[in-house]
């Protein structure tokens, strides 16, 4: 599954689907409406060990008051949303954007992390006070009480749509987007443990004006897709390593209007159950 918006993010949740990770459909259907006066924009969904799909999104293009949440055990039926007001603490926070959610099997918790910007707390580099960005997080294990949110990720440079990836035990990837004016591409970092710290930061490996990625394993490879939105298209690369990359644009296919999302898996028999309604 695929989580999916499309522009202008009023609508709310869209989901794809595919067999095999290549070929995506659209169920064409809104499952989750944004609240009164709000967006839903960048949804990320995981499902954890309790069975329950969680999900988080932008709920706004400004302001701090944080990102929503919803949970649903069959991706038809949502609970009430709440907004999880985790930059409270900071007063001048300018943005809460595309948060990503992932499950941290190794200390059983849940951590999400997004892009804020806070005016004057780094060097200002190339980017306006109001748009240089660094990645906060927060942990939760019961999606009632949660950590305070704490820097996750300062590369030096203004740094937006970032998703952690688990290689494998103790080696995680961080794929994010370098948000200046001259990159706007994406690039990959490292660590040990899915809250950091990650360092080793990549030279970029998509082209410019490229955003929003996502990565999903497929048999022994993973397929990392990204909105190439300069071009007004999605995209996707393969790797092995998180080192070497390879294009694979040509051998996927994803719905027109398709937006920022992330991956996740389902059963065969609740993707019937969706396909039904």
């Amino acid at each position: 599954m695929f989580t999916s918006f499309r522009e202008p993010a009023t609508d709310g949740l869209h989901l794809l689907y595919s067999y095999d990770g290549y070929k995506w459909t659209d169920l064409k259907n809104t499952f989750l409406q944004p609240l009164p006066g709000k967006v839903l924009r960048d949804p990320s969904i995981v499902k954890g060990p309790d069975n329950i799909y969680h999900l988080v999104w932008t709920i706004s293009w400004k302001g701090n008051e944080g990102f929503g949440y919803a949970e649903s055990k069959d991706l038809i039926h949502w609970s009430d949303q709440r907004v999880i007001n985790v930059m409270e603490h900071e007063p001048t926070t300018v943005n809460v954007w595309a948060p990503e959610i992932f499950y941290d099997d190794e200390e059983q918790q849940y951590l999400i992390i997004w892009a804020s910007t806070i005016p004057q707390r780094f060097p200002r580099g190339v980017e306006a006070e109001d748009n240089n960005h660094r990645m906060y997080y927060t942990t939760t294990k019961n999606f009632i009480t949660f950590s305070k949110a704490t820097l996750f990720y300062d590369p030096g440079f203004s740094v937006i749509d970032a998703v952690i990836v688990k290689i494998e035990k103790s080696k995680y990837a961080l794929v994010l987007k370098d948000n200046t004016r001259p990159e706007r591409d994406l690039k990959v970092a490292f660590a040990n443990k899915a809250t950091g710290p990650y360092i080793d930061c990549s030279a970029p490996f998509t082209g410019h004006l490229t955003e929003g990625p996502t990565a999903v394993k497929i048999n022994n490879e993973w397929l990392i897709y990204f909105d190439a939105y300069g071009e007004k298209k999605y995209r996707a690369i393969k790797t092995k390593n998180f080192r070497a990359f390879t294009d694979i644009s040509q051998q996927v296919s994803l719905p027109a209007g398709h937006k920022h999302g992330t991956i996740f898996k389902t059963t065969r028999k609740t993707l019937q159950q969706i396909i039904k309604q």
